[in-house]
């Protein structure tokens, strides 16, 4: 049985280590001087109702905050199940789902397809989740080029947790009826690839390592423009998500202002984490560190962008860097914040906030259209600024175009 079966957002499974915690409690001093091996046997029962308690309260603990639905999603060995069909690298079988996806849009479905992406530039593949709202497969829409919104997952999630815990398409579904927001196709990369454990990119080209920012921003949105026939106009896309996807959504929009317009982040931060799972990212090269550092790319490299900020009032590192980034900011860049009351770094606190992001972004983010893909439409004129060099293979670098 994969890890990714036991479930973590199970009541029956958390009542059951509850219970079992109970009786190894019980069991300490009942066995106390029971036991033949006395040191042993008392050592054993001690640890084991130790541990059971630890997991119990644990396992409260992530249904009270929803953080993740399985033991595989915990340790990083999720088995991508996004649900959707299955269209092959590249999207290479896309066009044999159309089909299907007519179908849907005719009942007012949206449609869901998996697919692995292989980045040009970088040569990193990762699984990504699409997803089209019934107007894509309208025939109605057919000349028309639909607007982006790459949602980031937080670490070690992946696309099948923005699916199955985030309900994202749901949200989608209903911020498009109420027409909330335009018809949008929504890219869910994953963000880390394998193995996850103690690989925490936070979305960065690492210094002599991985190229996920290029593949995540270039990469992906060229690979989107070209077989999703998406808009390219850079004010059509934008990149939002939670905890260390609100970070990654921040980071790349600032980085890369030539290709986005929007970042919408939720319990997001200025800089990448430094903590036992982020790997050496910067291998000390400060120069990296602070071109990945948003409050000083805001003062720094003030672009054309809109930004929209939430944090938790209970969750300080977030509070305060959305403070930092407020007295960074300059114009023409605009940073919208909210502060939410009575709110922790959880997942069903970010839950609830979806409609209102999906309304902000709907409000911005410029609807289908028939635009040529004139470097102006792909750019805006808006010109990136130098990136340094890490090494990493493909990564971007000085002024890219």
């Amino acid at each position: 049985m994969h890890l990714s079966a036991i479930r973590l957002d199970s009541t029956v499974n958390m009542i059951v280590v509850a219970v079992l915690a109970l009786l190894a409690v019980v069991a300490v001093p009942w066995f106390w001087d029971r036991w033949k091996r006395k040191q042993v046997g008392r050592s054993a029962t001690t640890l084991l109702a130790v541990v059971l308690v630890i997991v119990s309260t644990a396992m409260a603990g992530n249904m009270i905050g929803g953080f993740f639905p399985s033991l595989g999603a915990l340790l990083g060995t999720q088995v991508y199940n996004a649900e959707g069909t299955n269209v092959g690298d590249n999207g290479d079988d896309l066009d044999k789902f159309r089909d299907a996806g007519q179908m849907r849009a005719k009942e007012g479905k949206s449609s869901i397809v998996t697919l692995t992406v292989k980045g040009d530039r970088t040569g990193i593949t990762r699984n990504v989740s699409v997803y089209f709202p019934p107007q894509y497969y309208d025939k109605a829409y057919h000349d028309l080029k639909f607007p982006v919104i790459e949602w980031i997952p937080n670490y070690p999630s992946g696309p099948e947790v923005a699916i199955c815990c985030y309900h994202l398409p749901e949200q989608l579904d209903l911020a498009i009826a109420k027409h909330v927001l335009a018809p949008t196709v929504v890219i869910m990369p994953d963000p880390t690839g394998v193995p996850k454990v103690g690989h925490d990119t936070e979305c960065v080209d690492e210094v002599n390592g991985a190229a996920n920012d290029t593949f995540l921003t270039m990469d992906l949105r060229n690979w989107a423009i070209k077989k999703l026939g998406v808009s390219p106009n850079r004010r059509s896309w934008a990149i939002g998500g939670w905890s260390s996807g609100g970070y990654c959504a921040m980071n790349l929009v600032t980085r890369h202002p030539q290709w986005y317009g929007l970042a919408a982040s939720v319990s997001g931060y200025d800089k990448a984490s430094i903590d036992k799972e982020t790997e050496n990212l910067f291998q000390g090269r400060q120069d990296i560190a602070d071109a990945n550092n948003i409050t000083m790319n805001l003062a720094k490299h003030p672009s054309p962008v809109e930004i929209l900020a939430i944090a938790g009032d209970k969750e300080n590192n977030e509070s305060q860097s959305i403070a930092q980034m407020k007295k960074a900011v300059r114009p023409p860049t605009q940073l919208t914040s909210w502060v939410l009351a009575d709110a922790g770094h959880n997942m069903n606190a970010f839950k609830t906030q979806i409609p209102d992001v999906l309304a902000w972004l709907g409000q911005r983010l410029a609807g289908t259209s028939t635009e040529l893909t004139s470097r102006a439409t792909l750019t805006g004129d808006v010109r990136p600024w130098p990136l340094p060099q890490t090494g990493a293979q493909g990564a971007l670098v000085d002024m890219v175009e």
